[in-house]
């Protein structure tokens, strides 16, 4: 929670109002699939929300940082915040036809992982759908920092990363059936990194 609180507090909009290109996607296969109100793990201050109420979603975001919350109240009003860790999933006890959750699940270490995604299952609809982003183990990221489990590193404190294989992936959502899965190419501009690229890969599956 410190970590995350620091970086919204001090950072602001950190990665800019243009929304993910992965949300773009997402919103494609959530349009096609009928998906009306949808669950964000992990909102941050809503850039990829804001895309999703614009086009009349209805949309539920969790977000640990409060700062985060307090930008997203005047970025995006439309959605409904909870301030909370995706590990203890705090909601409206509601479910939902979809869930999208970008640069969250690599943040965890395998027993968490686990957890975050038995939460996010309990949380969908019968046939609900998940739109996942995690980071690729084809990141130039990949391997720096000390290695504290398989594909994970942490180059900073208290952050540890896990990179994913296609298969690793698929595992992870073997209670899905997958409709598909790929990799997006995303730019970004922040911090001290500056102008930098990241291999993602996304998964776009079926609660079975």
């Amino acid at each position: 929670m410190e970590y995350w609180e620091n970086r919204f507090l001090n950072g602001g909009k950190i990665w800019g109002e243009i929304p993910s290109k992965t949300a773009i996607h997402a919103l494609e296969l959530f349009k096609k699939y009928g998906v009306n109100k949808i669950l964000v793990p992990g909102a941050g201050y809503g850039r990829n929300t804001k895309l999703f109420t614009d086009t009349n979603l209805e949309v539920v975001g969790i977000e640990i940082s409060e700062s985060a919350i307090n930008i997203a109240k005047s970025f995006n009003p439309k959605t409904q915040f909870f301030q909370g860790s995706v590990l203890d999933m705090p909601s409206n006890d509601e479910n939902y036809d979809g869930i999208y959750s970008c640069y969250v699940l690599h943040l965890f270490l395998k027993e968490d992982r686990i957890l975050f995604l038995k939460n996010c299952y309990k949380q969908l609809n019968t046939n609900g759908y998940v739109f996942f982003v995690v980071f690729s183990d084809k990141d130039s990221s990949f391997g720096k920092g000390t290695q504290i489990e398989q594909n994970t590193f942490e180059s900073k404190p208290w952050r540890p990363v896990h990179y994913f294989t296609e298969f690793d992936l698929k595992e992870h959502f073997k209670d899905y059936s997958v409709i598909e899965t790929g990799q997006i190419e995303e730019k970004e501009n922040h911090g001290e990194l500056g102008p930098h690229s990241h291999i993602l890969r996304y998964i776009f599956a079926q609660k079975k």
